[in-house]
């Protein structure tokens, strides 16, 4: 079982974060910011990933540390579960409808972080959330799991209906990515050897 715990404490936030690739969509994800519990459990489930994150941040200030931080643990717990990504598909995509958006996500395990984020989100706020951390949270993931991600926004007017279909699409194609091919199961999937 490919799994990882993260501790991470800094005068802003204080993670405890448990995964585990190989799961069934368990979660219990506890933020102190609700739209992102929200997402993280729509993580969980539509990737099949189990996920327990606890943050203590401070949210009396806003949801920013707290969105970033828990971005950089789950990077560092996904790096850490793959291991050497032996036998890992690595590419992954989707293409995920939520009502009236339409998100598409590709995806790449190369150890190079890059993000491409073409998405408008037309409201600045989703309840008390910050619609902008939305990508802070894709920066910081992608960063510290190494991982090339492109999103395309190709329809879309309400925004939690766009957000909710980046990280669905997010969960579907790193779901694919860290799958397993039994052809090349013991082969690193690159002609360097090494990702």
């Amino acid at each position: 079982m490919r799994k990882s715990e993260i501790a991470r404490e800094t005068y802003e936030t204080d993670i405890a974060l448990q995964l585990n690739l190989d799961g069934t969509g368990k979660y219990n994800n506890v933020t102190g910011c609700g739209f992102l519990n929200h997402m993280l459990d729509l993580f969980a489930k539509h990737g099949r990933f189990d996920l327990q994150v606890t943050c203590k941040g401070d949210i009396q200030i806003d949801d920013h540390h707290t969105v970033e931080d828990v971005g950089i643990a789950l990077g560092s717990a996904f790096m850490q579960a793959l291991g050497n990504k032996k036998g890992i598909r690595r590419y992954g995509q989707s293409l995920l409808p939520m009502d009236e958006a339409l998100i598409l996500c590709a995806l790449d395990i190369s150890g190079r972080s890059f993000l491409v984020f073409n998405v408008n989100i037309p409201a600045q706020k989703v309840g008390t959330f910050d619609t902008e951390l939305v990508k802070e949270f894709l920066e910081a993931f992608c960063r510290n799991l190494g991982l090339t991600l492109h999103i395309k926004q190709l329809a879309g007017e309400n925004s939690h209906h766009i957000i909710e279909a980046i990280f669905k699409g997010l969960a579907r194609a790193l779901n694919e990515a860290v799958s397993i091919d039994e052809r090349y199961s013991d082969e690193i999937p690159s002609t360097k050897g090494m990702l």
